[in-house]
């Protein structure tokens, strides 16, 4: 592979696409060459404006009792948000078992979800450990930039 500088201008341009959209990685090939740009989405952990909570679905597992509004839900400190405009996996495939459940004790850095966007699987990880509390999205649920996702105390 030869070594070939692209001009920043490109760089920048394509580093703000990446932003916009929520991408992941993006490659762009030419004739002059090929330039690959990729981040690692982080978890937000910012609460998220009261306008734009909604109703959420808990899993069918989830006692009565660990259903919390979802304006709670997104103030609490161990919400784990959407990074990213996306629709939501428990699992890693249909008929698998989900990465976490209700209950379960949790490491810094363990898959808890997946969100695809464009086409790409994004993990969700966890950025502390603790235990799932409240799982507040289902399978093939359209999530939101900010969207409280699960909680994890």
């Amino acid at each position: 592979m030869s070594h070939q500088s692209f001009d920043p201008k490109t760089v920048r341009a394509l580093a703000e696409i990446l932003s916009e959209t929520g991408l992941t990685e993006i490659e762009v090939e030419t004739k002059e060459g090929r330039i690959r740009l990729a981040r690692t989405p982080a978890v937000v952990m910012a609460p998220m404006p009261a306008a734009a909570v909604g109703p959420f679905a808990a899993p069918v597992a989830a006692p009565a009792a660990a259903i919390a509004p979802a304006s709670d839900d997104a103030k609490h400190p161990g919400a784990v948000v959407s990074p990213m405009v996306g629709v939501a996996y428990l699992s890693a495939e249909p008929g698998a078992a989900p990465y976490v459940t209700v209950g379960q004790t949790v490491a810094v850095g363990q898959t808890l979800l997946l969100i695809e966007a464009m086409k790409t699987y994004n993990q969700i990880r966890a950025q502390k450990a603790g235990t799932v509390m409240r799982v507040l999205v289902e399978t093939g649920q359209p999530v939101e930039y900010g969207q409280p996702l699960l909680v994890v105390e």
